[in-house]
C-alpha cells in the first residue's frame, strides 16, 4: 500500500502532523509512506520514525514549474513499477496543498468548514468533517483514521514513541547542551513571543545547576539572543540543521518557550517541555501531558479571529514559568 502525506510547511505543523505516521504503520505495517513537504521543512522528515520517502517541494521558492516536475516524477517512479498512491491525504487544507493533492490523485481533506481556505476542498474526493477548534493533534489523527478505516483512542497519543530520532549523532554542540535546559524565547511573530525570559533564567539559576542554553533561527534572533545571553548569562547554541536540533532537543532535560517548532518538537521527542500561549488557543495547538506542560493567559482564543496586536502572552508570570520548569526537573530526576 502506498500513502502520501501532505503537509508542505511550517516546521511547528509538519511536527504536529508527524504522530499519524506511527498510527498508520500500527494498522498497516507494511504501507509505503511518502511525504510531501516544501523543501525548507522536508529535512526535519529525514529524522521521522516511520517515513518511507521524502519528497522536498520548492514552493516557498516559488519554483512552481520544478515542483510540478517534482511531483510528475513522483508518479512516473510509482507507475514504472505498475503503482500508484493508493491514498493521498492533504493535512494542510490550503489551495496551494491541496493542489500537489489534485496533481498526485484522489486526496482526502477535511470538508470546507474545517479548514482556513474553504475552497481547498473543492479538489477533494473524500472531505472530512472536524471541528477547526479541535486539538491539532487530534484533527490529524481523525482526519488520517477515517481515511484509513482505523480508530484512536486518546490515551494512544499519551502512549506515544518518540516520534525523530537522529541515530550516533555525537558532536560538540549535542555533548554540550546533554541534560541541560533549553530556551526557545523566539519565533516569527512577535506577539507569540514572551518577554520576560530574563527574569525566568534568574529564578531558574537560583534554584537549579543545570546550564541553561538558548536556541534560536535566523539572523535577527541570533541577535537577540545574545543579548539575552550577555544579560542573563545564558549561552547561546549554535546554529543547526534539523538533524541536530532533533539530537539536542531530544538530549535537553527541559525545552521552554513559546508555540513555537522547537517546543513541539520537544513533545514529538517526549522530551519533558513547557510551552507558553498568549493570543493563540493554547487546547488547540498544544497536547498537555504530565510532562509536557501548557502555560496560557486565560484567554479563550477562536482560532479562525487570531489577533496578532494582542500581546497578553506578557501577562503570564515569571515565577509560574520558572516553577513549572524546576518541577519537572524534580519529577525526572
Amino acid at each position: 500500500m502506498n500513502i502520501a502525506l501532505i503537509r508542505l510547511s511550517a516546521l511547528g505543523d509538519i511536527i504536529h502532523t508527524s504522530i499519524v505516521v506511527q498510527f498508520i504503520k500500527k494498522k498497516y505495517k507494511n504501507a509505503r509512506i511518502t511525504w510531501f513537504a516544501d523543501a525548507k521543512f522536508a529535512e526535519i522528515l529525514a529524522h521521522c520514525k516511520g517515513v518511507d520517502a521524502v519528497i522536498a517541494l520548492p514552493l516557498k521558492e516559488k519554483k512552481y514549474r520544478k515542483s510540478y516536475k517534482i511531483l510528475h516524477n513522483a508518479l512516473s517512479d510509482l507507475s514504472k513499477n505498475g503503482e500508484k498512491f493508493d491514498y493521498i491525504i492533504d493535512f494542510q487544507g490550503l489551495l496551494k496543498s491541496a493542489l500537489v493533492g489534485k496533481i498526485l490523485g484522489n486526496t482526502a481533506g477535511f470538508d470546507k468548514n474545517s479548514i482556513k481556505e474553504p475552497l481547498a476542498a473543492l479538489f477533494y474526493t473524500k472531505k472530512i468533517p472536524c471541528d477547526y477548534n479541535e486539538n491539532i493533534i487530534v484533527r490529524n489523527l481523525t482526519l488520517a483514521a477515517k481515511t484509513l478505516d482505523f480508530d484512536f483512542l486518546r490515551d494512544e497519543i499519551l502512549q506515544k514513541e518518540s516520534i525523530f530520532e537522529v541515530a550516533n549523532l555525537k558532536n560538540a554542540t549535542n555533548e554540550m547542551a546533554k541534560n541541560a535546559i533549553i530556551i526557545a524565547p523566539f519565533s516569527s511573530e512577535e506577539s507569540k513571543n514572551y518577554a520576560h525570559f530574563d527574569a525566568v533564567i534568574e529564578l531558574l539559576k537560583a534554584g537549579t545547576n543545570h546550564e541553561i542554553f538558548i536556541s534560536t533561527g535566523g539572523k535577527k534572533e541570533r541577535e537577540m539572543g545574545q543579548i539575552l545571553c550577555e544579560k542573563t548569562g545564558a549561552k547561546l547554541l549554535p546554529q543547526m540543521n534539523l538533524g541536530e536540533l532533533v539530537s539536542v532537543v531530544s538530549n535537553a532535560k527541559v525545552v521552554v518557550g513559546n508555540d513555537s517548532g522547537v517546543t513541539h518538537l520537544a513533545w514529538a521527542c517526549n522530551t519533558p517541555s513547557v510551552v507558553l500561549f498568549g493570543n493563540r488557543p493554547s487546547g488547540r495547538n498544544a497536547y498537555a501531558t504530565s510532562v509536557n506542560l501548557v502555560l496560557d493567559a486565560g484567554r479563550a482564543v477562536d482560532a479562525r479571529h487570531i489577533d496578532k496586536k494582542d500581546f497578553c502572552i506578557n501577562e503570564i508570570s515569571p515565577k509560574k514559568v520558572a516553577e513549572s520548569v524546576l518541577g519537572l526537573l524534580m519529577f525526572n530526576e
